[in-house]
């Protein structure tokens, strides 16, 4: 498949790093979101590895958001994301012990931008999944605790300040544009409480089931680390189990998700840390009230709108 976007510099710097002799832009695995580039597998000749994934950001001319929201807010915070993405890979992820591919190269010119990532199909995760069964949903759930230990108390330096991509001082035009009078006035209230918990990590940021990457043993790694910052790892799990199981299974399994998700990251920490968990677990429908409040202004008629989380949004507003 011919893929006219990357140019001869940034395909030298490819076969550089990969030792390859030649390569082939085998397929577009996605568009990035709202025209900003493309994720492209590249088969490599005479390299120690098959492929490599290439993440190619090319600045649009003009902006074409599939939910109308074309504007400038919205562009700096996709420029700025992946800046946050190349810093993440640069700086921190060698500290990770949950899995993420390898950054094989980082290369800006101009309006465009090349990150070079392990196929972690070929690394023995070629499994994507659209629905989970609860082994793999726990599965997930470690990956997300190990992913929050390894952070735990880091300052997030080059990274969001506030990580995930719905948070509220990022979504000015959505919280304008919510229509819930209740919630919008809890907003602010929302943001705070789960901005001043005194125990902080990176979260992901965009933790959704189509991010992680399935091994046949039932491992996972994940990928798209462009909302990565500082924050509550609540916000990763609310946001999680709201993309991957339907409202009566997010109602019936909450005390065994939360239950799950605790002692994986209590085994990840090097001791025991019964405070912490106090108060992530306080925070759980906290996170999940904080997203549906940037869904309701966004995609008021989105099928993660349900009674569930109407449920848990008043609770968390009648408690504040």
């Amino acid at each position: 498949m011919s893929y006219y976007f990357m140019n001869e510099y940034f395909k030298s710097i490819i076969l550089d790093k990969t030792g390859a002799s030649s390569l082939l832009e085998k397929e577009v695995i996605q568009d990035l979101w709202s025209g900003y580039g493309k994720i492209i597998r590249v088969e490599l000749e005479d390299a120690s590895v098959e492929s490599v994934i290439v993440k190619h950001i090319r600045l649009p001319d003009s902006v074409n958001h599939p939910r109308g929201w074309n504007t400038d807010i919205g562009h700096q915070r996709k420029v700025r994301s992946y800046q946050v993405e190349s810093n993440l890979y640069n700086n921190y992820s060698g500290d990770s012990t949950a899995r993420l591919p390898q950054c094989l190269a980082i290369v800006h010119e101009e309006d465009e931008m090349l990150i070079v990532l392990e196929d972690l199909d070929i690394a023995g995760f070629p499994l994507r999944k659209r629905s989970l069964t609860w082994e793999e949903v726990s599965s997930c759930l470690a990956w997300l605790a190990e992913f929050h230990a390894s952070y735990l108390g880091r300052i997030p330096d080059g990274l969001w300040e506030v990580g995930t991509y719905w948070h509220l001082e990022t979504r000015p035009q959505e919280l304008v544009a919510l229509s819930d009078e209740r919630l919008k006035e809890a907003a602010s209230a929302i943001d705070d409480k789960l901005n001043s918990c005194e125990y902080r990590t990176f979260v992901h940021g965009d933790a959704k089931l189509a991010n992680f990457c399935f091994a046949c043993n039932g491992q996972v790694a994940a990928v798209d680390f462009q909302y990565v910052g500082g924050g509550c790892g609540m916000k990763d799990v609310a946001y999680f189990i709201g993309s991957c199981l339907d409202e009566n299974a997010c109602e019936r399994l909450e005390s065994q998700i939360l239950d799950t998700y605790f002692k994986y990251l209590q085994s990840a920490l090097p001791d025991r840390n019964e405070a912490l968990e106090k108060e992530w677990r306080s925070l759980y429908r906290v996170a999940w009230a904080d997203f549906h409040r940037f869904l309701k202004g966004w995609s008021p008629g989105h099928w993660k709108i349900n009674s569930y989380s109407e449920r848990v949004t008043l609770e968390v507003i009648n408690s504040l």
